[in-house]
């Protein structure tokens, strides 16, 4: 693997490191930038290398950026300058241990692997990736779990943390940025969600095709809306099961991939998701209750692509996890609703 170029500027004090200037290698590409940094400074912890980001102490050729930038080869990294510490323990006793139940899950999620990809059958309840509180996810776990490949396993997209369903990981870097390629081009990439919202569904297949503002915070918490202005988002709504008045089973697709873009998209068809505690119906989440629903529904079903240097289709699927199979058998045998039950609702944003 080839080293990043780096030159210092700043001489090295007794007390602090220096100032460097890092150029990113062909082999860090595509890498986020928080991936970058816990190579950079491998004895601080996440939330110091975090906040050194928000700081806009790192910067990307000679700009702010976000801990979740996408770096290109070429680009200059300033690294700060950050306070030494003298350790008496051993650094892996420093650094916190993936659970071992953590890495059961994770490791038993995998689906499919080759040379170039592992996908994830991604339980709901689990994030993609450490931060906001969280000190691990699956990228963190799958890391953990093969230290030979924890250089080179970043992820390919993201779920959100209750959402269910197909997540790649890409195993090299020139395949990471192969699909992001692809992706932020919007061709060739067909990822279906399977959803129950609340209502009969008239609307037959529909496409809805409305910005959504991704950057807002309402109590300190990211909120999506749709807005005017906002960035480009298009959702394509079929169903497939209707349970009278009560629920709807709907297949969608999306041709962009927006922070929360189904759950918003389908309140703002008037059929929120149900178990959905940011955007949905408080109600009809309650009814659902009923009917076992414990989690929200919402679960990646499929994702297909053509490799761009094959041309080769890559398809993989995920079955609808048990505890949703078992509402929508509820709800195909019901004959009436069933009674409130109390809220016990709880939000688990990423």
């Amino acid at each position: 693997m080839s080293k990043p170029m780096e030159k210092q500027d700043v001489t090295k004090s007794s007390a602090k490191s220096a100032v460097r200037h890092v150029t990113v290698g062909e082999d860090d590409a595509g890498t986020r930038l928080d991936r970058f940094l816990t190579r950079q400074y491998t004895a601080l912890p996440r939330t110091r290398l975090y906040r050194l980001v928000r700081k806009g102490e790192v910067r990307v050729n000679g700009k702010r950026a976000s801990i979740d930038t996408r770096l290109a080869s070429g680009d200059d990294v300033r690294l700060p300058p950050v306070q030494l510490e003298v350790a008496t323990e051993p650094a892996t006793a420093r650094v916190p241990r993936v659970p071992a139940s953590l890495l059961q899950t994770v490791t038993s999620a995998i689906i499919y692997e080759d040379e170039r990809l592992l996908v994830i059958n991604k339980p709901a309840g689990l994030a993609v990736h450490g931060g906001s509180g969280l000190s691990f996810g699956v990228i963190e776990a799958l890391r953990a779990a093969r230290p030979e490949e924890s250089d080179s396993l970043e992820l390919v997209h993201r779920l959100d943390r209750d959402t269910s369903g197909v997540l790649l990981v890409a195993r090299k870097s020139s395949v990471l940025r192969m699909l992001h390629a692809g992706l932020r081009d919007g061709e060739g990439f067909e990822k279906r969600y399977l959803v129950l919202v609340r209502g009969s569904w008239q609307l037959g297949k529909k496409r809805i095709d409305a910005p959504l503002r991704t950057d807002l915070r309402v109590g300190g918490e990211r909120t999506v809306k749709v807005m005017a202005g906002g960035k480009a988002a298009t959702s394509d709504f079929r169903p497939v099961q209707a349970f009278g008045r009560i629920a709807s089973l709907l297949e969608v697709s999306i041709l962009t991939g927006r922070t929360h873009q189904i759950r918003v998209h389908a309140a703002y068809a008037g059929h929120p998701v149900a178990g959905d505690p940011k955007y949905g119906d408080a109600e009809f989440n309650e009814q659902m209750r009923g009917f076992g629903l414990e989690r929200m529904f919402l679960h990646a079903s499929s994702l297909s692509f053509t490799w761009p240097d094959r041309g080769t289709e890559f398809s993989v699927n995920a079955p609808l996890p048990s505890e949703l199979a078992r509402v929508i058998d509820q709800l195909a045998h019901a004959k009436k609703p069933p009674p409130l039950r109390p809220s016990r609702w709880k939000s688990r944003e990423r």
